[in-house]
């Protein structure tokens, strides 16, 4: 009688002991992922390619983000970004005629970024530039609008217990909207891709 009665005491002891370790365990594990959610809460960063700069005939290249953490997979982004061509990007570095002056194109993005493997990530982000066009004499002569779109796949590293980290990706990149481009400039452009693939070597600090 003694045992049938001990049986369930035993396991109902068992059992509060197990489901209070479970309550413990989840608690602590809600404490770190709410710590981990606003540590990534937050990123700024750029692009490693700005380097370049230092370079006689830059492109004069310069790019900031801020990234916001939705959840552990998703992430938007505000872009600001800007560079100077001196001929078309379709086939930048390899065109046959160069522009009589130069184009200079600044605007904002807006991208959203999904984890789609581990670190492995895709991110769309169209982008709006204004873009101002200079002749030889680096006179100002008038002024357009671009539509850039990009498509990315990279993969993130992390460094420095998750506050730094590089994203190496490669980029399929889209502009279906150009106007108001010179005469001398449309006849260079014609016939050149709107579209072209390039690498990507972003990085980050969390905050």
């Amino acid at each position: 009688m003694k045992k049938y009665f001990l049986t369930p005491v035993i396991i109902a002891m068992f059992t509060t002991l197990a489901f209070s370790q479970s309550i413990a365990q989840t608690d602590s594990l809600s404490e770190q992922a709410k710590k981990q959610n606003i540590f990534r809460k937050h990123s700024i960063g750029g692009s490693f390619f700005m380097v370049l700069n230092l370079f006689p005939e830059s492109a004069d290249y310069f790019q900031l983000n801020y990234g916001y953490q939705l959840t552990r997979k998703d992430k938007i982004m505000l872009e600001a970004i800007s560079w100077t061509v001196y001929e078309p990007i379709g086939t930048y570095g390899d065109s046959d005629e160069l522009y009589p002056g130069k184009i200079r194109s600044y605007g904002v993005g807006l991208g959203y970024q999904r984890l789609l493997w581990k670190d492995l990530f895709t991110t769309v982000e169209p982008s709006f530039l204004l873009q101002q066009y200079f002749d030889e004499d680096d006179k100002k002569i008038q002024k357009g609008f671009q539509l850039y779109l990009q498509v990315i796949l990279g993969y993130r590293f992390d460094f420095f217990k998750k506050r730094f980290f590089v994203e190496p990706a490669y980029a399929l990149k889209y502009w279906p909207v150009d106007t108001n481009y010179p005469d001398e400039f449309a006849a260079i452009e014609k016939g050149t891709p709107k579209y072209i693939f390039e690498p990507h070597l972003n990085f980050g600090f969390r905050f």
